[in-house]
């Protein structure tokens, strides 16, 4: 009897130790399971934090979630129209998933500081970076050709066994790059190598942004579009007049149609010195409007009709202006090139999930091409949408709100969980 006592206790003690460590090995697979869920949020909320210098605890809390800036390499990407520079960002710590960030429409490319901090940015939240810039967009022209190298860079890099082991990689397009860059990942040589697309700013039609620019009209159902249940934050589109900097990007596209032929590199000339002045004066004020200065001397000297047209560029006239280009754009509707640099006529569609942010009061991109984009994919692709206050023209640069911050992190959390 006590020998069976004893054997009784053993297996009541070996059955409770069991049933204790199945409990601790649950309640441990929970604890790592509701870590792993958590985390693409804390990563989204420190990056968010970092972007938007937001200081003191919340600053603490970013760079403890920080994967370290590891070295950077330069890169030369082969493409149809030649070999192109690029930039490759490592963080000290693995990574998670290459991502190509490509700029929009400015002269320093992948030398631009909003650029390098948002490369790094992203860095810290343990992505590799390789930054690209179409030379099309460095001189300021949006054009087909920007579009495929768009296509030729993310081919290549996701076909590259160090930096895309999945042969996937994510794409980030700021501002036209990201309307260019929905068109790209929608061909069929790169259709299943793309893990997802941010489009940040981004256009959905480019003939609808330039009309815009010229008459300060937004093409759409206004009404229809602050109810979209596709973006968050439809409610807050906003319509204000044109900057006077877009409509200069403008002008330099159709300066051909504008001016006789032997104005035409004078106009383009004139307006990229100006545009180059733009860029200075977020960086260095004086340097700007020495440059501002310089080309308001030298327009004075150009013929008629390139003089009339810089004098209106000059004096920040859009509503001169963009009289004057209405015309042109509007013969442009019916553009050949168009399907190449619009996703809303592209003949294929993306299979990648697209993410689409956009500030609410941007006024070169106006935030309603996000919203009618994000309806005219719903049921063509997934994708998610947020309209912010935080953000201008693809960038963050006001004072966030905690719910500014708790929108962008779930917007980003869902990005970085890809």
């Amino acid at each position: 009897m006590a020998m069976m006592m004893g054997r009784t206790s053993s297996s009541v003690y070996h059955c409770r130790v069991k049933r204790f460590l199945r409990w601790s090995l649950g309640l441990l697979l929970c604890g790592v399971a509701s870590a792993a869920l958590l985390r693409p949020l804390v990563d989204a909320t420190a990056f968010i934090i970092r972007a938007a210098d937001v200081p003191g605890a919340p600053a603490r809390l970013a760079a403890w979630r920080a994967a370290g800036t590891g070295p950077q390499e330069s890169l030369t990407i082969p493409t149809r129209r030649g070999p192109i520079a690029a930039r490759l960002y490592h963080p000290r710590t693995s990574a998670t998933r290459t991502v190509v960030l490509i700029p929009g429409v400015h002269r320093d490319g992948i030398d631009e500081q909003r650029l390098v901090r948002l490369a790094s940015d992203l860095v810290e939240t343990g992505f590799r970076v390789v930054t690209v810039a179409a030379p099309d967009l460095q001189k300021f022209r949006i054009t087909p050709d920007a579009t495929d190298l768009i296509e030729d860079a993310i081919l290549w890099t996701s076909t590259q066994p160090t930096l895309a082991p999945d042969g996937q990689v994510g794409v980030i397009g700021i501002s036209f790059s990201g309307g260019l860059s929905a068109v790209a990942i929608g061909r069929d040589r790169i259709r299943d190598r793309v893990a997802f697309l941010v489009s940040f700013g981004g256009h959905g039609d480019l003939w609808r942004v330039m009309h815009y620019l010229a008459t300060g009209e937004v093409l759409g159902d206004l009404a229809r579009a602050r109810q979209s249940r596709v973006i968050i934050g439809a409610a807050d589109v906003q319509v204000h007049p044109p900057h006077d900097y877009g409509l200069a990007v403008v002008l330099l596209n159709v300066a051909d149609q504008m001016v006789p032929p032997d104005q035409v590199s004078l106009l383009r000339d004139a307006i990229d010195r100006f545009l180059l002045a733009s860029s200075q004066a977020m960086t260095n004020p004086p340097l700007a409007e020495q440059t501002f200065a310089a080309v308001r001397d030298d327009a004075a000297r150009l013929p008629e009709p390139a003089r009339t047209l810089m004098f209106y560029v000059n004096t920040r006239d859009v509503v001169a202006l963009g009289a004057r280009l209405s015309p042109v754009v509007d013969r442009l509707q019916s553009h050949p090139g168009m399907p190449s640099v619009s996703i809303e006529r592209a003949p294929r569609h993306p299979a990648a999930p697209v993410y689409l942010l956009h500030g609410a009061d941007d006024n070169v991109i106006p935030s309603v091409e996000t919203v009618l984009l994000g309806e005219y994919l719903q049921g063509k692709a997934e994708v998610h949408g947020l309209l912010s206050t935080l953000i201008t023209h693809a960038e963050m640069n006001r004072a966030p709100t905690a719910t500014d911050i708790w929108r962008l992190a779930s917007f980003w959390r869902q990005v970085f969980s890809r």
